[in-house]
């Protein structure tokens, strides 16, 4: 079979190995795997497919002359029909990194939002349907015109084997450069891929609610009687992109309202503390008991979270996190 027989090979590669891509990120493949399906599908594939359409095309070499009766020139200009493999690709790669921001965009209105798997989805989906359009485009593209795939390396430099108005030039530094630019490329996706920025990571602290009926004034329980045990559950959510070990303090303060918004501490008691190992994005409870050791209605359980250490004299003012329930002991 001639070349131009396989005019379609590349393009039925691109939609073959996007549906592979796409069901290996789907069964949870992870690790450098992942990274190694999701490069191609991210610099290479979509912007590939869509070059195709607007070039269907090989490239032909043909010099036509101004016309010397309205320019007065007699100088030659170089037209060309498609593009040469290495312009084929440099735009491939190009224009992928522009479809990317549009699917992320769609991405973000999504239920799902933005996420590694609806980005990649929505890249997959986008890359076959232009792969479609790429082989119509194609195949109404004459078929001497038509552009067929070249399995050799060298097709992705610049060489001599077509003259043209820059025979004359030497071929070996753009190549060179060619090579670089892959080289830096490459490994800068695969940096980017395998290092990805971490935001401001953050810990979520909150106490298990009650019940919600119409008689609800409190959502967490309010009402304790003095010397009685009872729990106090807490949850601890880790958002520190790495794994923390963590300390809850519970104290009973005696509190009065001072000048404006300012609350002054009376008196302090150490209920109880208890230290937990939560893994980043996972959920802890702590179940703690406490005895109350005063009662009023002025009081009221303060629940203090470190890291690491926790101070010779627990306050919110040093702790990582801080949570007041105002509480009446009976």
């Amino acid at each position: 079979m001639s070349d131009s027989q396989w005019w379609f090979l590349d393009l039925a590669a691109v939609i073959a190995f996007t549906g592979a891509f796409t069901f290996g990120i789907v069964s949870g493949v992870d690790g450098v795997i992942r990274t190694a399906i999701a490069l191609p599908m991210v610099l290479c594939f979509p912007g590939y497919a869509f070059v195709s359409i607007l070039f269907p095309s090989e490239p032909s070499d043909e010099y036509q002359s101004f016309d010397t009766l309205k320019s007065g020139l007699d100088t030659p200009r170089l037209v060309t029909g498609g593009l040469e493999s290495v312009e084929r690709f440099v735009l491939s790669i190009v224009f992928s990194i522009a479809l990317v921001p549009t699917v992320t965009l769609f991405a973000s209105v999504t239920p799902r939002g933005i996420t590694p798997e609806t980005v990649l989805l929505g890249l997959a989906s986008l890359t076959v349907v232009l792969s479609l359009l790429a082989v119509v485009s194609r195949y109404r593209c004459p078929a001497e015109r038509r552009f067929a795939p070249s399995l050799s390396i060298g097709s992705l430099f610049f060489s001599r084997e077509r003259p043209n108005v820059y025979e004359r030039v030497n071929p070996r530094p753009y190549n060179v450069a060619i090579a670089i630019g892959l080289v830096v490329l490459l490994a800068s996706a695969g940096f980017a891929a395998t290092n990805p920025p971490q935001g401001d990571g953050f810990t979520e602290l909150s106490v298990q609610t009650e019940n919600v009926t119409a008689e609800t004034n409190t959502m967490y329980k309010s009402t304790y009687a003095a010397g009685e045990t009872e729990p106090l559950t807490l949850s601890i959510t880790n958002q520190e992109n790495a794994e923390r070990d963590y300390t809850t303090v519970v104290l009973l303060e005696r509190i009065e309202q001072g000048d404006g918004d300012e609350v002054n501490v009376t008196d302090r008691d150490e209920l109880a503390r208890a230290s937990a190992t939560v893994a980043d994005g996972e959920t802890r409870e702590q179940s703690i008991e406490i005895t109350p050791t005063m009662s009023g209605d002025d009081l009221r359980i303060t629940v203090l979270l470190y890291q690491g250490e926790v101070p010779s004299e627990p306050a919110a003012e040093n702790a990582y996190q801080t949570m007041h329930l105002p509480v009446v002991v009976e």
